[in-house]
């Protein structure tokens, strides 16, 4: 569980029911939801929740930092509750769902000091694509 709701009572921020009805849609291992699913998750729990409050509570949780902004080739920006755990994605080309994996591994150590160019680099984000078992039919799946 990314315990979302936890780190934003830390904030020291008001819960409002806005954005306890967000962070609870948002609480998850390997939820990647876009804007328009957490509306419609939380206009379930909270009918009278606006799209442009949803979208307001996802930039301040991206921000606080409480949340990170995944993007997957040209489809709709997903956010990320588990945004203190470090991961890569795992994105199916077909489909755009997403999967939090842990390599093991240092990706900054792949890249070479004379690919850095005079660069501090202080972190990598690397992104594994695929398809995913719902879009591979009759592949092996492991």
């Amino acid at each position: 569980m990314s315990n979302l709701l936890e780190r934003l009572r830390g904030h020291g921020r008001r819960m409002t029911a806005q954005r306890r009805v967000v962070a609870e849609v948002l609480d998850g291992e390997h939820v990647h939801l876009t804007a328009d699913e957490v509306h419609a998750r939380a206009a379930q729990m909270l009918p009278e929740i606006s799209r442009a409050t949803v979208y307001n509570t996802l930039g301040e949780l991206v921000l606080l930092g409480e949340v990170v902004e995944v993007s997957a080739h040209g489809r709709a920006k997903r956010y990320d509750p588990n945004a203190h755990h470090p991961h890569q994605h795992l994105v199916c080309s077909g489909c755009g769902t997403i999967r939090d994996v842990h390599p093991t591994g240092d990706p900054l150590a792949a890249l070479p000091e004379e690919e850095r160019f005079g660069f501090t680099v202080s972190g990598a984000e690397v992104t594994y694509r695929g398809l995913c078992p719902s879009c591979a039919p009759g592949l092996p799946h492991t």
